[in-house]
């Protein structure tokens, strides 16, 4: 795998789930969900005075179906920079076996690396940091980015490390639904993404330092977890038990190579 740092980049090619298709961010043209990829890309095409792009994400995505739909069509595009964000909405699954995500996602990362290209990836905030009911899935995020880290430190690839960030889980950055990013949320992580490949000067942070705020009384926050349980935990509940996906029947969003209007 190239270092990445510092180097001038000509095919990018994105692939994941719903935070790289941009869910939670209608900005983009005539309101499509514009995302961290799109936002990362913009950027770097600015930088560089050029860049071609391609975004193969679909929401609601395994890690898995991220493997066989999009890491081969990836390739074929011969990439020289590639990021891969999945894995989440396995481990979110009651009864997930997280050796054999991270199994496949060493064998994606292994796979994207001996291409040649700059590969870069994220590991993931606490839930407990974003929800109450998050608190039970804290050790297994917890495993699972330590996972992460040692496929990235394996692999070469060049891995954002959030998992401990206030900032990316404050609620200002997530959607209502505390499980996509939104526009400020996913500007954030392009920001966090572009210093991997842009490493800022020592003792400077892609990270701003929020304020602390006042923790809401019981009361508020109680009212707060049961709407958010109607609105959003229900349908996501029906969903699995039905067999169904956000994804089902969407294709991606940028499947070829096109240049960014930076």
């Amino acid at each position: 795998m190239a270092d990445g740092k510092g180097k001038k980049f000509e095919r990018f090619v994105a692939i994941g789930d719903s935070q790289t298709e941009g869910v939670g961010d209608p900005t983009g043209p005539g309101g499509i969900e514009r995302g961290w990829a799109d936002r990362f890309a913009e950027r770097l095409a600015s930088q560089q005075g050029g860049l071609l792009y391609a975004n193969l994400a679909v929401r609601g995505k395994l890690l898995a179906q991220i493997d066989e739909d999009q890491t081969g069509l990836a390739l074929s595009m011969k990439p020289d920079l590639i990021s891969l964000v999945g894995g989440l909405n396995d481990v979110l699954r009651p009864g997930c076996d997280i050796d054999l995500i991270l199994a496949r996602m060493d064998v994606m990362q292994e796979r994207l690396a001996a291409s040649g290209a700059t590969v870069i990836t994220i590991n993931y905030p606490d839930p407990a940091l974003m929800m109450p009911l998050g608190r039970f899935l804290t050790d297994t995020m917890a495993e699972f980015n330590r996972g992460l880290e040692r496929i990235a430190e394996r692999h070469g690839t060049l891995l954002l490390d959030i998992s401990g960030s206030t900032e990316v889980s404050d609620p200002d950055h997530w959607c209502p639904d505390r499980l996509h990013l939104n526009s400020a949320g996913h500007q954030v992580l392009a920001d966090g993404m572009f210093s991997l490949i842009e490493p800022l000067p020592e003792g400077q942070s892609w990270l701003n330092q929020l304020p602390v705020r006042p923790k809401p009384a019981l009361r508020e926050q109680l009212v707060a977890e049961a709407r958010w349980a109607a609105a959003f935990l229900a349908p996501w509940i029906y969903r699995r038990l039905a067999g169904k996906s956000s994804g089902d029947g969407r294709l991606a969003k940028r499947p070829e190579l096109t240049p960014v209007e930076a």
